[in-house]
């Protein structure tokens, strides 16, 4: 008791001045963080905001980008229904994420597993595995796999010295997607990371527990850590799926923009590229890029609402 009434006597005696100074330095808080988020904010209604509101007024006028556009309603939209070429980038795309995710999120996963076991090296090993996926999306890149899997590529070179017979990978139909799909999975430094540092909070007495117990590496593997990686499994899918339906540098080089040969490599947003820029059709192209977005919401919501059934959250 002695010391809260020594302490009512010393605001007393200051009077509240006490008070003032936190208040003031709130408010000056509050200022210095408009501050530091208006970039931020500028950059959310100039660079992304308006651009959405204004390609969405586009996808309904036909607009060559020389003349003033010209409200055509949802004649944009019901083009598309009977656009092959469009169908054909669809499909595209769809096999393009459908392989190249999921077995880019397995080799990331595979390499993030070893490197947890305390390899010596380790920040370099880190840092070459991460090094593919900043210069994955590079154009140069693009280039030297190109140059790789053409006809007097490197690999065709490889597979000489074991007297088979090469082909040119990328201006084959039935190859050049893969080819397409191989580079995105090489690109698995990003997720390999993010598994790495999920794989660093599961608690070791569960391994020791099911070791006790006569559970194999494999078996722990399964039943441990798994289903506690799960969250972190969630999440580079959903970002990669987002990544791979935006791909477009790699098609675009490789296909020398054509999306070739036969429309193999044609990539949505490659298509969209060619009839905005291309073929003069922003208004189209516009349309494209809305019908994208809803395509990757939807896909998006699916993996949120099949989340419930296989990720494990400890709460």
């Amino acid at each position: 008791m002695t010391a809260l009434n020594e302490l009512r006597q010393l605001r007393q005696q200051r009077g509240g001045t006490t008070v003032k100074p936190v208040t003031n330095l709130r408010k000056s808080d509050g200022r210095a963080a408009l501050v530091f988020l208006a970039p931020w904010f500028l950059g959310l209604f100039g660079i992304t905001l308006i651009p959405l509101v204004a390609s969405l007024v586009l996808a309904t006028t036909d607009y060559d980008l020389l003349t003033a556009p010209t409200f055509v309603g949802l004649d944009n939209f019901t083009a598309m229904l009977s656009d092959t070429r469009l169908h054909q980038s669809l499909k595209v795309t769809l096999l393009y994420v459908l392989t190249g995710v999921p077995l880019q999120l397995v080799v990331a996963l595979g390499l993030a597993v070893l490197l947890n076991r305390g390899l010596r090296g380790m920040t370099f090993y880190r840092s070459v595995f991460y090094l593919p996926s900043l210069l994955g999306g590079s154009v140069a890149i693009a280039i030297l796999w190109r140059q790789v899997f053409g006809q007097d590529g490197i690999f065709n070179a490889f597979l000489g010295w074991f007297g088979i017979e090469g082909m040119g990978w990328i201006s084959h139909p039935d190859t050049a997607l893969w080819t397409i799909v191989l580079l995105h999975v090489w690109t698995f430094g990003s997720p390999m990371i993010i598994f790495l540092a999920g794989l660093r909070q599961v608690p070791e007495m569960y391994y020791e527990a099911a070791s006790l117990d006569g559970a194999s590496r494999w078996r722990q593997f399964r039943s441990v850590t798994l289903p506690l990686l799960s969250p972190i499994i969630f999440f580079n899918l959903v970002m990669q799926v987002i990544i791979a339906f935006q791909a477009f540098t790699q098609a675009y080089v490789v296909s020398n923009g054509s999306g070739g040969p036969s429309d193999s490599t044609l990539f949505y947003t490659l298509y969209l590229y060619q009839e905005g820029f291309s073929n003069l059709r922003m208004g189209y192209a516009s349309a494209m890029a809305w019908v994208l977005v809803l395509i990757v919401l939807l896909l998006t919501a699916v993996n949120f609402w099949a989340s419930k059934f296989w990720v494990f959250y400890e709460d």
